[in-house]
């Protein structure tokens, strides 16, 4: 009796210990936010790796030239514009030179951003996809974060961990490229399954208090503090550079050009694309040239 009683205590103890430091480093939070006028600018370096079980086939060298041309697409540098109650997520876009490579669907242009409105708690991400501009606007709901007690250094910052599972609703562009000789096979035992399944995504941030904003890269927010560093699928954000100021007023602007859709909308709207697309490198591999939008 002892021992139950001896556990259910160190049970007892230990969520009450965590519920203590949540709401502490909530408190540090809002008291800095009452303090100061937080508002700055981090640039995050983001590296996103490709599942290459699609190319099982493909000799060796020609994958290597694969990635090679795929580098630009899968290594990207964003900077996040941010005050107390709005962020703005930017692509930092390179001009390219003559002959450059690469796949141009799915990159940015220059254009694309991800604006958050933490008062207002509305997302919209301008993008610009298939020769189209989109405003993909949706609700900022309640995150279910999970936060930890782990910390560690990013820089200059004590960072504190925090966990996530979240739906997957980004774009899988690799699937595009899928030549395996069974996946129309796969596609039509299993297509109640796939229409039905939500892929599911763990994400976990590094977020720290001594820079009070709810906010982070992509589309994610909801901590009480900065996230500095970002591990979401296959994809991780590090920020790199950071410039804070109390003083003067950094404008940040909500996107107003482009077609409004809902998330459903516009995922809708890239499967079909996708869908498409699919068909006509299926049509180059058989010999045909495919066909245009």
């Amino acid at each position: 009796m002892w021992l139950i009683n001896s556990i259910f205590e160190k049970n007892l103890y230990n969520q009450m210990m965590k519920s203590l430091f949540t709401i502490l480093v909530a408190f540090l939070s809002v008291f800095t936010f009452a303090q100061n006028n937080f508002q700055g600018k981090a640039v995050y370096m983001s590296k996103t790796s490709m599942d290459m079980s699609r190319f099982e086939n493909m000799p060796e060298q020609r994958k290597k030239q694969m990635m090679a041309r795929f580098k630009n697409f899968l290594e990207k540098t964003y900077t996040l514009s941010f005050n107390k109650t709005e962020s703005s997520f930017k692509e930092d876009v390179a001009l390219e030179g003559p002959g450059a490579s690469g796949p141009s669907w799915g990159r940015s242009n220059g254009q694309g951003s991800i604006y958050k409105s933490l008062k207002d708690k509305k997302m919209i991400e301008d993008v610009e996809q298939f020769s189209k501009r989109f405003l993909v606007v949706e609700d900022m709901g309640q995150l279910e974060w999970e936060l930890g007690t782990e910390t560690k250094k990013i820089g200059n910052y004590t960072c504190y961990k925090a966990t996530l599972v979240k739906e997957d609703t980004n774009v899988d562009w690799g699937s595009i490229f899928s030549r395996r000789g069974n996946d129309k096979k796969k596609d039509s035992t299993n297509n109640k399954d796939s229409k039905t399944a939500k892929k599911m995504l763990n994400v976990t941030a590094w977020y720290t208090p001594q820079i009070p904003v709810s906010s982070g890269p992509d589309k994610y927010y909801g901590l009480p503090g900065l996230i500095l560093e970002l591990n979401a699928g296959r994809t991780t954000m590090l920020c790199t550079e950071i410039a804070i100021s109390t003083s003067g007023d950094l404008e940040i602007k909500e996107p107003r050009k482009g077609k409004e859709v809902s998330r459903e909308e516009y995922t809708q709207i890239v499967k079909e694309k996708t869908e498409e697309l699919k068909e006509r490198f299926k049509n180059r591999g058989r010999g045909g040239r495919g066909r245009g939008y």
